[in-house]
């Protein structure tokens, strides 16, 4: 069973509900400042992907179409027949993997701080760019990150790691036909700016925001402009906010 944080303010009829994917190790505590910001504008939901947070845990960690599979199949036990899905991280990977997988579900993905290639970013090197990216983040995230980690437990952190690190984002984004936004804050080192450029090339309708002064957890240390950026995309009423540098 998947667990998930649900807003409950009314919104305008016939918007198409936002589901916000966490990245790994996290939980949907890590998305609920954004969630909080956009429940006046959509139906939220946040879930905890099998084996974080409070959902059920999985005998070993799911790979990223498992993960991707458990979330199409929460969807649609939720009824969520179609829906806009704003991703970080990992959460980009599964989301990207959902959108090939089951396009009728994925109606726009927001994919923010998208993990690199393998061939792009070394797990070193990713793991030195983590701790250097945190040296810019809310104090805040650092409690949420240490809490949900301890519950993961190590093992099942590592393994998921591995299967992030072995994903080909790549091989993967051509096939994406949903429209994408994606997101880089200029603190975020984790996420190259080239690769994001690439990214946006890749993939048949996508485009590009990158946010100033903020780093890879902006969902969790600035939702406010996060929303800002995102919300015209989301709601299809057109570009997304200029916050490029």
């Amino acid at each position: 069973m998947m667990h998930a944080l649900v807003s409950t303010e009314r919104v305008p009829a016939g918007l198409l509900p936002v589901v916000l994917v966490h990245g790994l190790g996290m939980s949907s505590r890590y998305m609920a400042p954004l969630a909080r910001c956009l429940a006046r504008d959509a139906f939220v939901l946040a879930p905890d992907l099998p084996g974080f947070g409070l959902s059920d845990d999985p005998p070993r960690a799911l790979t990223v179409p498992g993960m991707a599979d458990a979330l199409a199949a929460w969807m649609d036990e939720a009824g969520l027949s179609r829906a806009a899905l704003v991703a970080n991280s990992l959460g980009c990977e599964v989301v990207v993997e959902l959108a090939m997988q089951r396009p009728d579900l994925v109606a726009r993905a927001v994919l923010q701080g998208p993990t690199p290639d393998r061939e792009h970013a070394s797990a070193i090197r990713q793991l030195a760019m983590f701790f250097l990216t945190s040296l810019f983040e809310n104090p805040g995230i650092i409690w949420v990150a240490l809490t949900d980690y301890l519950r993961a437990g190590v093992r099942r952190y590592v393994q998921t790691f591995r299967h992030m690190h072995g994903y080909s984002l790549s091989a993967k984004l051509p096939y994406v036909a949903a429209p994408a936004l994606i997101v880089r804050g200029a603190r975020d080192y984790l996420v190259p700016q080239g690769w994001v450029e690439r990214m946006v090339r890749l993939m048949p309708n996508a485009s590009l925001v990158v946010m100033p002064s903020v780093a890879h957890g902006m969902n969790y240390s600035h939702p406010a402009e996060l929303r800002a950026a995102i919300l015209p995309f989301l709601l299809g009423s057109g570009p997304p906010a200029d916050h490029s540098v």
